[in-house]
């Protein structure tokens, strides 16, 4: 089977001819799910090489937040021995994994709005491997924005503290953690209706990001607010990162250890990937 997947041409579908002259269906097993979502993650990786703004947007909304608080709020922020350069970087790397997915919400409604979808519903292909190839290209763009991301904050002062090990298993996180968030952005942009109105719910989510550790200390917060803060995805997340960043330092911000946030964070992200990937298929099949 070999699907082509453009962004502004046709679909094109080979299927497999028996001895009899018929057309054999497709199987919804591993071949058919690897070939499908591989297709519509290049179209759309194509789709970002195309519409470069798409990917300067992304890496900007970054600089922009660390630029703000590093030389506008970093002065008035209190982070103890560790200099907030190094507190704020690693948050923002988890951060920024939620950032981007705000447009995985506006992809996809924009290809609910231009019919794309309802192309592909009839092919014999698996629903969700439509949108496993989205999440992943949306993934992609993840990791481009944390090399942006990581890039300036060296610039600005950061210094990564852990072992090469840690390094790479903190960018590693990161990836997973920008993958297990694309799904409520695609679950957004299919019930969404049209973009303008997908961007509008993407926006809703981002007090989940400023009520968290990404960039100010929870001890800071209100006493109200803080075990919101403590007990949520985000600030495991950045908990996760931050641990691994900091090296021997950790402990100086941070109240447990970096297998502690480890552990708690992928099951978030296990958790966030089990209920909305079956409701994003779902609604996707629905049409």
């Amino acid at each position: 089977m070999t699907i082509t997947l453009e962004s502004n041409a046709p679909i094109v579908f080979n299927d497999t001819i028996n001895q009899s002259g018929g057309v054999l269906a497709p199987t919804s097993g591993g071949a058919g799910v690897i070939a499908t979502a591989s297709s519509f993650a290049g179209r759309t990786l194509k789709q970002f090489v195309r519409t470069p703004q798409l990917i300067a947007l992304g890496s900007a909304t970054s600089v922009m937040f660390l630029l703000i608080f590093r030389y506008v709020f970093g002065g008035a922020i209190g982070t103890g021995s560790v200099t907030y350069a190094d507190f704020l970087i690693p948050g923002l790397a988890a951060a920024g994994a939620f950032f981007s997915g705000t447009g995985a919400a506006v992809g996809v409604a924009e290809d609910v709005d231009s019919g794309l979808f309802d192309r592909l519903r009839s092919l014999p292909i698996p629903r969700s491997a439509v949108l496993i190839g989205r999440s992943i290209a949306d993934t992609a763009l993840v990791g481009w924005a944390l090399l942006v991301t990581i890039g300036v904050g060296f610039l600005t002062g950061f210094r990564f503290h852990g072992s090469a090990t840690e390094g790479v298993l903190a960018l590693v996180l990161c990836l997973v953690f920008g993958a297990a968030f694309s799904w409520p952005f695609i679950y957004m942009g299919l019930i969404a209706g049209n973009a303008q109105a997908a961007n509008g719910m993407a926006f809703m989510a981002f007090p989940l990001v400023f009520v968290s550790s990404a960039y100010v200390p929870v001890e800071s917060m209100p006493g109200w607010m803080q075990p919101v803060a403590e007990n949520q995805p985000v600030t495991m997340m950045v908990g996760a990162i931050r641990a691994l960043a900091l090296g021997d330092h950790a402990g100086e911000v941070l109240a447990h250890s970096a297998s502690w946030y480890v552990v708690r964070a992928l099951a978030w992200s296990v958790l966030i990937v089990a209920v909305f990937l079956p409701l994003a298929t779902k609604r996707f099949a629905k049409g």
